[in-house]
Formats: C-alpha cells, structure tokens, sequence
C-alpha cells in the first residue's frame, strides 16, 4: 500500500471507526463522474452506482429509525421528515463534516474537475454504498445512527417541517378555486436538472417555484403561493 492509500485508509477509519477491508471501494466512492475514467466499452468509472446504493440504504435506515421514534405517527408525517432529513442540503453538509473533503483531497491531490452543489451529499450517498459492501448492512446501520444522525437538529427539522403543497390544496378546497401545476421549462441535462414549474389559480399564474425535480418545483412554488396568497403555515 502506497503512503498516499494509507493515509486514505486512516482517513476513512477515522470516519467510520474501523479500518477499510477493501479500499478500492472508498476510493471509487470518493470519484465524481466528471473525473471518472471511461473504459474501452464506453462506460464511464464513477461513484454514480455506489450512490445509487447508498441512497437506498440511508432511506432505509432513517425509514427504520423514525418508525421506532414516532410510533403513532402517519404514513405523511413519516414520509415528509424522512425526505427532510435525507434533502440534498443536509446530506451535503453533514458529507463535510464527517470529513469528505479531506479524504476528496488525499484522494485526487490537485486534479482540477467540474464540481456541482451536491458534491458533498452525493458523495456520502456512494461513501454508505461502499460501507455497505465493505462492512456489510448493520455496520453501516450503526454509523448511520451513531455517525450521521448525530449531524441531523431531527427535533428543530420536524418543528419547521411544512408540506406547502397541501397547504395549497387545503385552501383551494376551502375556497373552491381550481389549483394546477404546469410544468414552464427543464434546464439542464440528463443529469443535472432544474425543473421551472408555475402553480396556477383558476388559470391565472400566483407563483413559480423550481427544483432539481418537479415535486420540489411544485413544493417551492407552493410555498410562494402560500406567501402571496396570505395563506397560513
């Protein structure tokens, strides 16, 4: 193992608390797209599948673990805070606080490549992927619960947690208006998207709203609306 690996090793046991078994793993985790090497088959090597992994992974354990913390909560109340707790803005920033960006920089030193907002979120999504494969599913359950929960104000997300969209909704049925949400444009690439999306009040546009998908357009939007419209939250 090379000074620069072992360095890399006692980075990531740091951050986890035991050694790494299979250190290839945490470094194809620690490799954006947009610095991904491509194979003679076009495929291009990247933490985009470990991400994949362990998006499914987090959901499921934070799914777990407000089930057993709110057991006389609804189905809605459960789904809105999970969504809270896993958006993009928090996994980026506990992502950096676990210690990402150090280990990004032992890992690719001074190599210049196209970052997103995300980067750090997206990266602690394909770090508990390849925790998985590399500790298996209760080590990564544990430092989810003991290493990243701890990152997460859950009582102050809960607190300020607001489904705009059906505060919408409440008041067009209350007011008998017809609401709809029309989708304006889509910037951006496969990807790399920003839904522009309008909410409309019979027919005439109150807000606009936008999102990397149309249901946060759709909640943005809603939430200006709730705004110009007076309506309480």
């Amino acid at each position: 193992m090379s000074k620069k690996d072992k360095r890399l090793a006692a980075s990531i046991k740091l951050m986890t608390g035991s050694r790494p078994f299979n250190l290839s793993l945490y470094k194809l985790a620690l490799t954006p797209s947009s610095l991904g090497e491509e194979t003679s088959q076009g495929f291009r090597i990247s933490n985009e599948r470990l991400e994949f992994l362990g998006d499914a992974i987090l959901g499921a354990v934070i799914a777990e673990y407000l089930f057993l913390k709110f057991p006389y909560r609804d189905e809605g109340f459960l789904t809105e805070t999970r969504s809270k707790l896993v958006n993009r803005e928090t996994l980026n920033s506990t992502g950096i606080k676990i210690g990402l960006r150090k280990a990004l920089d032992l890992e690719i030193g001074d190599r210049n490549f196209t970052a997103n907002k995300s980067l750090f979120g997206d990266m602690l999504e394909a770090f508990l992927g390849a925790i998985y494969l590399d500790k298996g599913y209760h080590f990564t359950k544990k430092f989810i619960l003991q290493r990243i929960l701890l990152h997460f104000d859950v009582e102050s997300m809960i607190s300020t947690t607001t489904n705009y969209k059906s505060k919408i909704i409440e008041w067009s049925q209350k007011e008998n208006k017809e609401v709809e949400y029309v989708v304006l444009r889509v910037n951006g690439n496969q990807r790399f998207k920003e839904f522009i999306v309008a909410l409309m009040v019979e027919g005439g546009e109150v807000a606009q709203g936008k999102g990397s998908t149309k249901k946060k357009a759709e909640q943005e939007a809603s939430k200006n609306a709730c705004e110009t419209l007076n309506i309480a939250t």
